[in-house]
């Protein structure tokens, strides 16, 4: 008689093969879930390109100014290449959240691409310098969709603990292209010519485009609905649009055109201020109504369908954020336009050598938006960073304000380097201040009206600050050079002012029109002081909040790239949790 099996070989079998077949699992789910994670990262490396792109646009123009000026004979117009690219980026920020929210975030996200990139080829061939301000509008509508894209995208694909170290990279990014843009601008307008700034656009584009394209698959944002054109219109908040865009365009022309084009006084100056009131203020009512209404709707508290809604914009982190990004935009971009300006003109270097004399403000920004990324990813807490950084930004722009004919070399390459370790840090912070307290449903909406406020504040701070440059300018040739014609400066180009003094003949009055140049722009230094310190004060009112004890469950929706190890489970096939090892 054959003997029974031994119940303990068969359990030891028996438990063989379940820790056989859970290991299996285990192994599969890996597997997927690398390719997962491995998939996820291109998406950012594609976002990361795109965000390239626009930085490399915004940087690269600088030093190209002061040729582009002399092509054209307008030094009127150096704020409007900055401003009617502002303009449209900021009036239509806004709107971008609301198409994001409800349409195809990848299809969003191309067409946006796509308009940059018609607005680039058309400042490339532009013959004039209108032509070159339209090109820079339309690609500012493309930026507007970009910014916003950008950082829906992360928000849909990367957890919120790590958002701050995505976002560091982000900063860097902007900071790689900070460097390339100022010696790419340099070797372009010292070579072929000013308009490759441009025409270089075009490839990266092309690439960024294919790749988003062909990798970015995003969860439904219920894109798919069938809506009537009404009830279209209505979840785009198309009449919102249609008094915020035009209340934008009046003010920013009101400070463009003030003072230079018309007096301060004038009526078309007045007319203009009064009509950004009248509008913003029906913009304010029809979103207090339209939250109202779908309020009403819902039983909640909480508008679907505003722009803007007062239940997000009340929040304390999203309205000092909001003024924040104001301010700080604002005096950061100030910078990026005139320092070189500074090297041209006062110095006397070439467009390639002035891209070279700001890298330490570059290669500053990149280095603290690493570290501070890293940083706030790691101790959870992003508040001390903010205030921190911003502290530092602002004694930096003091020591900007130092910057004088005969500076030295450590001193204008040490205060570089102190402002761009400030702005490097706090760049990025506020969009993760942002995506912590809101919901994900609300980050669209949130990051857009953050990012408006940036915009809003690089679109009107330019413009002041060429008005307080040109009158800087003005009141300098009177002090310094007197025998000079102040519309002879002016009507020249940056780096033209040594040649049209030879050929007025007044070479010997070059000293006084270098000091007249350095006191306009210490004026519009100075202002870049002033909005550092304002960004400081919004600071303390930043909430303290931690990305890892966020009280919004942020991640529901979102695929998670973490370096933590699988999740623990009894089931054969693993947790249903979504975290991504890689």
């Amino acid at each position: 008689m054959s003997e029974a099996p031994n119940p303990p070989d068969l359990v030891a079998s028996g438990e063989k093969t379940a820790l056989q077949v859970n290991t299996d699992a285990a192994s599969i789910e890996d597997q997927d879930s690398n390719k997962k994670a491995q998939q996820v990262i291109i998406i950012v490396l594609a976002i990361y390109l795109a965000a390239f792109l626009v930085a490399l646009d915004q940087t690269i123009i600088g030093v190209a100014i002061p040729k582009i000026t002399d092509q054209f004979k307008s030094i009127p117009d150096i704020a409007w290449y900055g401003s009617a690219y502002f303009l449209t980026s900021t009036a239509l920020q806004p709107s971008y959240g609301r198409i994001y929210k409800i349409l195809n975030v990848k299809w969003s996200f191309l067409a946006a691409v796509g308009i940059f990139e018609i607005g680039s080829l058309i400042c490339g061939v532009a013959p004039s310098s209108t032509v070159l301000i339209i090109g820079r509008a339309v690609a500012g509508i493309g930026v507007a969709g970009i910014f916003s894209g950008a950082l829906v995208i992360i928000s849909m694909t990367v957890p919120l603990p790590k958002r701050p170290l995505v976002f560091g990279v982000y900063g860097v990014v902007w900071g790689v292209s900070s460097i390339v843009g100022p010696l790419l601008g340099g070797a372009f307008t010292d070579g072929p010519s000013w308009r490759w700034c441009f025409y270089i656009n075009l490839p990266v584009g092309g690439v960024s485009m294919v790749v988003v394209l062909l990798v970015l698959h995003l969860p439904s944002n219920n894109q798919d609905r069938k809506l009537s054109f009404s009830r279209f219109a209505q979840e785009l908040d198309l009449i919102g649009a249609s008094l915020l865009i035009p209340a934008v365009i009046c003010l920013i022309l009101a400070l463009q055109w003030g003072g230079n084009a018309y007096a301060w006084g004038s009526s078309q100056i007045i007319g203009l201020f009064v009509g950004f009131a009248l509008l913003i203020l029906l913009f304010a009512a029809s979103q207090i109504y339209i939250s109202w209404q779908d309020e009403k709707k819902a039983g909640i508290k909480k508008s679907t369908t505003a722009t803007l809604p007062p239940s997000i914009l009340k929040k304390r982190t999203i309205w000092s954020a909001g003024l924040f990004a104001f301010f700080f935009s604002g005096g950061f971009f100030l910078l990026v336009y005139y320092v070189p300006i500074y090297f041209q003109s006062v110095r006397g270097s070439s467009a390639m050598t002035a891209g070279l004399q700001v890298l330490p403000f570059m290669l500053a920004t990149v280095v603290s938006s690493i570290m501070v990324g890293a940083m706030v990813t790691a101790a959870g807490y992003y508040t001390p960073f903010l205030i921190g950084s911003t502290a530092i930004a602002a004694i930096g722009s003091g020591l900007i304000t130092l910057y004088d004919v005969n500076i030295s070399t450590a001193k204008w390459i040490g205060y570089q380097i102190v402002v761009g370790a400030g702005i490097g840090a706090g760049l990025q912070i506020p969009m993760t201040a942002v995506q912590t307290v809101l919901k994900p449903e609300d980050i669209p909406v949130g990051t857009a009206a953050v990012m408006f406020f940036q915009t809003l504040g690089g679109a009107i701070f330019l413009a002041v600050g060429q008005s307080v440059f040109q009158n800087g300018l003005q009141a300098g040739i009177y002090a310094y050079a007197p025998e000079v014609n102040p519309s002879a400066i002016l009507n020249a180009g940056a780096t033209e002012m040594r040649h049209v003094l030879a050929t007025l003949g007044q070479l010997d009055q070059l000293d006084g029109v270098i000091k007249a140049y350095m006191n306009g722009l210490r004026d519009t230094y100075r202002v870049s002081l002033a909005l550092m310190l304002a960004a400081f004060v919004t600071t303390l009112f930043v909430e303290w909040k931690s990305v890892k004890k966020s009280d919004v469950l942020s991640n529901d929706d979102t695929t998670i790239v973490s370096h933590v190890k699988k999740p623990q489970s009894t089931y054969p096939l693993g947790s249903h949790s979504r975290v991504l090892t890689v």
